[in-house]
């Protein structure tokens, strides 16, 4: 690795321009208005999930709903969470997130599918990990070292999506889904 030799001054300089643009600074190399786009995606797959997890947890019902409810608000909890991540950083880039319930499912990259058993609540959220795994992987792929900020925050959330994909196979098996 090379020596890290850095311009204080032309730093200096640099943060001085464009204070408008808040976090986004000259260095950054995406396009910002399509980064903003795919994260409103992204924010309305995690929303959602959300919704879907919150509809699980209450109408699950059964022998083993218990365990399995308990499973359903936790992740509900944790997708609300990478809703909210997603939503600040289309902030800090100058965009606005979009909250608007019209559209969402058009928007979202995975479906808003309510099952009607316990079995098939478990497998509609994990063909749902299974998406946001599949897109999100696409996504960090995308942005490369263009938006690193973006790209950390994108690979936090996916390990998640892969923990919650490895809980649902978990909670498949145990209940008897295939």
């Amino acid at each position: 690795m090379g020596e890290f030799i850095s311009d204080v001054k032309i730093l200096r300089e640099r943060a001085r321009q464009h204070l408008e643009q808040g976090a986004v600074t000259g260095s950054y190399k995406a396009d910002r208005q399509v980064v903003i786009d795919v994260l409103n995606q992204v924010l309305a797959t995690e929303i959602v999930c959300v919704l879907r997890y919150k509809r699980h947890y209450y109408a699950a019902s059964g022998i083993h709903s218990e365990s399995v409810k308990t499973e359903f608000l936790q992740h509900a909890a944790e997708e609300q969470q990478h809703a909210d991540w997603v939503a600040e950083r289309i902030n800090q880039l100058g965009g606005e997130p979009n909250f608007n319930p019209e559209g969402l499912t058009l928007r979202s990259h995975s479906e808003y599918i309510e099952g009607t058993d316990l079995q098939s609540m478990i497998r509609e959220d994990l063909v749902a990990e299974r998406i946001a795994i599949e897109s999100y992987s696409e996504i960090v792929r995308w942005l490369g070292n263009d938006d690193p900020t973006t790209r950390r925050m994108i690979e936090d959330i996916l390990k998640v999506e892969e923990e919650h994909a490895d809980d649902m196979a978990t909670l498949m098996a145990q209940v008897g889904g295939r």
